[in-house]
């Protein structure tokens, strides 16, 4: 299940699925640990409603459940009706801004035409540190809160009604001994009050409202987070002294600030787009730790449906979010995002396939040795990418002294790393594996990214009076470029190949069409969208990659099987490469009819947007449904540059 709304504050993200239940938490690190997700994906936080004798959970089939964003902030809109019960909820959620602190502000509202007790139950299933042994639960008297902890990890859980705590409580084991969990005792209104357990926990608090005919009540719960559980007793003061709803509003009005940082008019795109693009930037910055690293998916679901999650730095991915702060004016984020990769960076000036949020080199399935050779596992783009990204940045903050302090560490390693990893007979990069992680070799894609870090080294370089190094990267980017058109173009058809490999002295030449060999080549500056050249290779491209059904959108590359549908040989839309089309037309366009077609590109993407303004990485070519990650914050990155450079060339039209 797609994650509705995701929600934090750099050292804690919270992830809601389509039912408002709780799905991931992850703490210190934004993407580790995630202290909800199990493999199987059944550990969830639930709320549930007892009326009548009965009890229903949100998930339960007899609610309905609409779930958004808060407009302009970065907290939860959640409305659930039922009919059955006649109880409806409305709910906000906020991660405090600056507090470890996850907050529900619930409205229950009694829909009969007769007075009645209605009672609301909060069901906690942690998984601390990833994993259910260990951990405990149990009811401290003290603060009058169920605890759970494992180390240096405590959540205090606390509900509260009209002042008063939460008057029942449960404490039991769940996915062990035959037990399913806590969740179960709330069946028939009343909660057992066991103290405490041990093992793989899991516990439950509630509490009645006495609610007349079509009137609402509130109720407030929240979980704090600290490193030991004297320090979760203090910020559970804090809110209780500060008062949740207050906590609530400061925290909705620091994003509604951070979203306005840059003011632009979005006339020409509509208020749709506007929302979106806001949305974009909330998402992105919740993926951001405070440290700088920026995971590229939250979403823990992927676990059900392979070996691992999305949770990682990837440089490539997260360097394009980056630029994306920057077009939106947020220069300290993406500063704390460069820094963070300059302590990555290997000794030798490239970096690894991907990281944990902690720095620590993430997993893998690249290897080491190949054909019995040794070759380093890496995506060179990811490390030519970053270069590139960071002269960009430069060119949005104009901070020298930044740009000097990463110099030396940083820049000068990566360029020498870019002017020596080069294979001798085609002038091309040496094999690495392409953009989307699957075949290696030279790919078009790859040498345009190192011709476009070497550029920018050079202009780094230049800017600092550091002339020879200006001069033998500039040297070495034109020499690039050349064997790019001598190897990478074939004339005959008029495209650009997804790449070749050298082997012994034959040329393997992979002919498929990608949507990332023409990305590549206008994004780092190889050529111009007004290149001859290009016009031909982007009018084959989008016919051969635009996908054939009433859906649209364009796919990655001819022959894609990723989250495709067994029962069609077509590959999913993707919103990058459908914004990246967008993007080619907004820098060829020289009229405002020119630029309508990215005008539709755009709006295609706002069209398959979820309800909370959410965007997967891919959508069914079949069902038009999200695949895979949701969010993909590169989907909402590429939004946000793609809206920005269409207002700033519609600006420049006639």
């Amino acid at each position: 299940m797609s994650r509705a709304i995701t929600i934090g504050n750099g050292n804690i993200l919270v992830g809601l699925d389509t039912h408002g239940h709780v799905r991931d938490f992850y703490y210190p690190f934004v993407g580790h640990s995630n202290h909800v997700s199990g493999a199987s994906g059944s550990y969830t936080h639930r709320i549930g409603v007892w009326a009548d004798g009965v009890l229903h959970w949100l998930s339960d089939s007899t609610w309905v459940v609409d779930i958004t964003y808060a407009e302009y902030s970065g907290a939860s809109d959640i409305s659930a009706h039922n009919t059955t019960l006649g109880v409806s909820l409305h709910i906000i959620d906020v991660v405090h801004n600056e507090k470890n602190i996850f907050v529900r502000d619930i409205t229950v509202t009694n829909t009969f035409d007769t007075d009645r007790t209605i009672k609301i139950f909060f069901a906690q299933e942690f998984r601390i540190t990833e994993s259910r042994r260990g951990d405990t639960a149990f009811y401290d008297p003290r603060v009058r809160a169920l605890v759970h902890y494992k180390g240096h990890n405590v959540f205090l859980v606390y509900g509260m009604h009209d002042g008063i705590a939460f008057s029942e409580y449960s404490v039991g084991l769940f996915g062990i001994e035959g037990r399913e969990g806590s969740f179960l005792d709330a069946k028939d209104g009343i909660l057992s009050k066991n103290a405490i357990e041990h093992g793989s926990v899991d516990s439950i608090i509630g509490t009645p409202l006495a609610i007349k005919a079509h009137e609402s009540t509130q109720v407030y719960y929240w979980i704090v987070v600290d490193k030991n559980i004297t320090n979760a007793h203090k910020l559970h003061a804090d809110i209780i002294h500060e008062q949740p709803r207050r906590m609530i509003e400061s925290t909705k009005k620091y994003w509604q600030a951070w979203t306005k940082n840059q003011s632009r008019d979005f006339s020409p795109l509509g208020i749709r787009v506007k929302k979106l693009y806001d949305h974009s930037l909330v998402v992105m910055r919740i993926h951001t730790d405070n440290r700088g690293g920026i995971i590229a998916s939250s979403d823990s679901d992927m676990l059900n449906q392979g070996r691992d999650t999305y949770s990682y730095v990837w440089p490539r991915d997260a360097a394009f979010i980056a630029h994306a702060f920057d077009r939106a004016g947020h220069i300290d984020v993406t500063q704390r995002f460069f820094l963070f990769m300059a302590q990555c960076m290997e000794p030798e000036g490239y970096m690894m396939h991907k990281y944990r949020i902690d720095g620590v080199l993430g997993s893998s399935w690249h290897p080491w040795i190949q054909d019995g050779v040794f070759k380093l596992p890496i995506q060179e783009d990811e490390t030519a990418t970053i270069l590139f990204m960071l002269n960009e940045h430069y060119n949005y903050a104009k901070d020298l002294e930044f740009i000097e302090s990463l110099y030396n560490p940083f820049i000068e390693k990566v360029a020498n790393f870019l002017c020596t990893y080069i294979e001798p007979i085609t002038g091309l990069p040496i094999d690495s594996y392409d953009l989307w992680e699957e075949k290696n070799g030279s790919s078009t894609y790859t040498a345009s990214s190192v011709y476009g870090g070497l550029v920018a080294a050079s202009k780094l370089s230049t800017l600092l009076g550091k002339h020879e190094n200006a001069l033998r990267y500039r040297k070495r980017a034109e020499s690039i470029k050349q064997s790019i058109i001598k190897y990478l173009y074939d004339e005959e058809i008029g495209v650009f190949l997804k790449l070749v490999r050298h082997r012994a002295s034959e040329m393997e030449r992979d002919i498929t069409i990608d949507m990332s060999s023409i990305f590549g080549l206008f994004e780092f500056g190889v050529l111009d969208v007004s290149d001859i050249r290009m016009h031909h290779a982007f009018t084959y491209m989008i016919e051969k990659l635009h996908v054939p059904t009433r859906l649209g959108g364009y796919m990655r590359y001819e022959g894609d099987t990723y989250y495709k549908a067994q029962n069609t040989d077509v590959p999913n839309a993707w919103c990058i490469t459908t914004l990246w089309v967008a993007r080619y037309y907004i820098r060829l366009a020289q009229s405002k009819n020119e630029i309508a077609k990215a005008y539709d590109l755009i709006q295609w993407v706002c069209d398959r947007a979820s309800n909370s303004n959410m965007l997967p990485e891919q959508i069914s070519s079949v069902t038009g449904e999200h695949l895979s990650a949701t969010p993909l914050v590169w989907s909402h990155a590429e939004f946000v540059i793609t809206v920005d450079e269409f207002l700033k060339k519609i600006a420049t039209l006639k």
